[in-house]
Formats: C-alpha cells, sequence, structure tokens
C-alpha cells in the first residue's frame, strides 16, 4: 500500500464483505448539531469517504446558505451526492436512494467505510430501507387540492389528511402542502393510507447493515448555535450569493428557492420583505426545521445517540466496532482525494 493502513482498511473489504450486507453509519440529527463536522473527523479517522444525505447540498451554487464542505474539506477526503444538480433541477427521493445505494456499495467495494451524514430523514429512509413509489402523479388531482389550499388554506387540507391518515398527518406539518397533496393524492388513487402503504413496505428486508448516530444539543445550546450560523452566513455574503442565482434565472418554484435562507433572501431582494424581517423569519424556519428534524429522529429507536459534548470520543470505538477494525487509535487519511459522482 502507498501508505500507512487505516484501521478500516486493516480489516480490509471483509468488514464488509463478511456479512450478508454492506454496513454503512449514518450521522444524523438536525440543523446546526454539528452532524457534518463529527462525521469528517470520523471519516479521517477510519479512512472512510462520506455520503451526502443533506437535500439542499444537491445542488450547485448553493454554497454559503447550506454550509456546504469547503473545498478544502472535500480535498482532504472524498464527499459524494454533493453539487449533482442545477439550481432548477428537483432530485427525486427515489432517485437519490439509488445513486445513493450506488456510492455506498462503490466505496464499500474499495475496503473503506460509507458514512451517510444529513439532516434529511426522508431520504435516508430512502436510501437505507427504499421507499413507496406510489401511483403516478395526477395533475387534475393536484390541481383541485391546490386550488382548495389556495381558498381554504393548507390547514384546510391538513384537517383532512387527519380524517383519512391520521398517522401520516401527524408526520406531515400542517404547512408542509406538498406533501399533504402527495398523501391525499395517494389515498384518493388507491383508497388505501399512505401510513399503510410505508408500513407494508417497511416489511421488505433493508438495504444495509446501519449503525445511526444522533446529535441532538440542549436546545438552548442548538437554537443560538442556528443564530450563529445564520450570522456568519450572511457576513461570508449570503445575499450576494442570492442574488447571483436570481440573476442566473431559476424559476420561483426552483428547489433553490424552497431552501431556508434562500427563500426569504431572495423576497428581501425582490422587495418583499426588509432585510431584518428576512433574517429573522429566516432565523425562525431554521428553528422550526431543527424541531421537525428532531421529532422524525426521535422516532427511530435504532439511533443511538451521543454526549454532544464528548461524540467524538463516544463515536469512534463505536464506528471500530462496527466495521471490523482490529486495532484502534488514529488512522492515517484516505489514499486518494476528490469529489466523486
Amino acid at each position: 500500500m502507498s501508505q500507512p493502513e487505516t484501521n478500516a482498511q486493516a480489516a480490509g473489504p471483509a468488514a464488509n464483505a463478511r456479512v450478508g450486507k454492506v454496513r454503512v453509519a449514518a450521522i444524523v440529527g438536525p440543523t446546526g448539531a454539528g452532524k457534518s463536522r463529527l462525521a469528517l473527523r470520523m471519516a479521517e479517522r477510519i479512512g472512510g469517504e462520506i455520503v451526502n444525505c443533506d437535500s439542499r447540498l444537491f445542488y450547485r451554487g448553493l454554497d454559503i446558505g447550506t454550509a456546504k464542505p469547503t473545498a478544502d474539506e472535500r480535498r482532504r477526503l472524498p464527499h459524494h451526492l454533493i453539487d449533482i444538480r442545477s439550481p432548477d433541477s428537483p432530485l427525486d427521493v427515489a432517485v437519490y436512494g439509488r445513486l445513493a445505494r450506488a456510492a455506498i456499495r462503490e466505496i464499500a467495494e474499495r475496503g473503506r467505510p460509507p458514512i451517510i451524514v444529513g439532516g434529511s430523514g426522508l431520504y435516508l429512509r430512502a436510501l437505507l430501507d427504499g421507499i413507496f413509489a406510489g401511483p403516478a402523479a395526477s395533475p387534475e388531482l393536484r390541481a383541485r387540492l391546490r386550488q382548495t389550499a389556495a381558498l381554504e388554506g393548507s390547514a384546510a387540507l391538513h384537517g383532512r389528511l387527519r380524517e383519512l391518515d391520521p398517522e401520516a398527518a401527524n408526520r406531515i406539518a400542517p404547512g408542509d402542502l406538498k406533501r399533504i397533496v402527495r398523501a391525499l393524492e395517494v389515498f384518493e388513487v388507491t383508497g388505501r393510507p399512505l401510513s399503510v402503504h410505508h408500513a407494508e413496505h417497511r416489511l421488505a428486508e433493508p438495504s444495509f447493515e446501519a449503525l445511526k448516530l444522533g446529535l441532538a444539543p440542549p436546545r438552548a445550546v442548538l437554537y443560538a448555535a442556528i443564530e450563529r450560523r445564520f450570522g456568519a452566513m450572511l457576513a461570508a455574503g449570503l445575499v450576494e450569493e442570492v442574488r447571483r442565482l436570481l440573476a442566473v434565472g431559476p424559476s420561483s418554484n426552483a428547489p433553490v428557492f424552497d431552501a431556508i435562507g434562500y427563500r426569504q433572501i431572495a423576497a428581501f431582494l425582490r422587495g418583499e420583505l426588509g432585510l431584518e424581517d428576512a433574517i429573522a423569519l429566516a432565523k425562525r424556519e431554521s428553528r422550526r426545521l431543527a424541531k421537525r428534524q428532531l421529532t422524525w429522529f426521535r422516532r427511530d429507536p435504532a439511533i443511538r445517540w451521543l454526549d454532544p459534548e464528548g461524540a467524538e470520543e463516544e463515536a469512534l470505538p463505536m464506528l471500530l466496532m462496527f466495521f471490523g477494525a482490529r486495532v484502534p487509535g488514529q488512522a492515517a487519511g484516505p489514499q486518494n482525494s476528490g469529489v466523486s459522482l
């Protein structure tokens, strides 16, 4: 080998080959919790590679407002599924699942530990367990449901969903019109609740053997981190980044303008909000997102929650044991660098 063996490489491909399924670790939690920093440190120490599971990082040009890994961090070790779409080209969750599974298998075939990192719970589920694809979209039905929402508000549709599918309604926020419409569409087209379809799908054999590690700082600490991070984004040029995106012309419905921070700053640049109001709204929406993410991940009993103060020391032995490394300790860096996919 051209470099000293890493802990994971000491075990070799057998760490993933000796069992029937590929082994993969996932570091999850709310926005601002420090997932990316922990994943980078762990990947460096065990010779791993990172697979992105944050839906905002798929898009080129969304750098500052997504806290995307820096060019230096991406040179230090491979990151997969970052910058794979233009700002106006959505990435479907099922397509993401296929791309991510292919990336993970390719990483594992080279004897390296794959580490998933991100806060997009639905995308993680699609990756690890697959996802119920559901019936094809019905443009007429969707238009009718959206018209109802325009007249009566999304809360009215959410109330209807609660009557038809209480479990799905508990998972979907009253303001999440896109997911509310899809859940109602599935019910009307198939005659069965979305939650029933999902429950049946979960009976299928999982794609990988997964170790899930979670970060959940105390709420006051998390919210303070969110405040600081958004301030740092503004200082780094978030307003100019959004101005450039508006200039290249993605439509108002493009994924870029669904992202928190981008949506509010775009409203400021269009003259719809004052800057202070846009900043306050973005911070509030970030806090709400963090709360929803925590609610989602807390429902998963397989997640092992780490002490935020000692996350590195706690996570490292778990990862070494899980991936089958024989010798604990500091690992050498990866053999190659650059961004895959």
